[in-house]
């Protein structure tokens, strides 16, 4: 997926937020396949559960077990056509959550050879802070970070300053 080049601002940047945030004696499902950042969570102490690949538009009863303190979904919620219907199902407390922001210079991303690796929803931030809330959720803290990238350009010059990505920790409303 990365082709021996993994984001590690990202990476570093997310791994930090989770700390921050949630202790390592949390049970975590992430939603996704396994993955890189899935090892480095791992490898810093954390006990992780991925999803297995299912289609969580259509089939959210991964998230509805009651087995997991925090579900973490890492720019996952832009390849879902119906975010709403998953946000709502899940029945961990607690939700540490990125998505890549919509770029006014960027159209959204789409893969020509995967079908999974398209983005449907290409969200600003208070777009994905009103679906949260209508979700049940309530944030308790947030964050944008920039995603530099090494090549000569405009687009990139404008991604060394224009914040690329926006995390959240999220506690489901009372």
């Amino acid at each position: 997926m990365y082709e021996n080049s993994f984001p590690n601002k990202r990476y570093k940047h997310t791994i930090s937020f989770l700390k921050e945030h949630i202790d390592t004696s949390a049970k975590i499902l992430d939603l996704g396949v396994s993955n890189p950042f899935s090892d480095i969570m791992q490898q810093q102490g954390y006990n992780v559960t991925n999803t297995k690949g299912e289609d969580l538009d259509l089939h959210t009863e991964a998230v509805q077990g009651t087995d997991y303190d925090v579900v973490t979904a890492f720019e996952i919620f832009e390849h879902l056509l119906a975010p709403l219907n998953v946000l709502k199902d899940i029945k961990a407390d607690k939700l540490v959550a990125s998505i890549p922001l919509k770029l006014w210079f960027a159209p959204a991303y789409r893969s020509k050879t995967d079908m999974w690796d398209r983005h449907y929803h290409e969200f600003e931030d208070w777009q994905f802070d009103w679906l949260l809330e209508k979700a049940g959720w309530e944030i308790k803290a947030r964050e944008k970070f920039t995603n530099p990238v090494k090549k000569l350009g405009i687009r990139p010059l404008l991604r060394s300053f224009t914040p690329r990505y926006y995390m959240v920790y999220a506690e489901r409303k009372k």
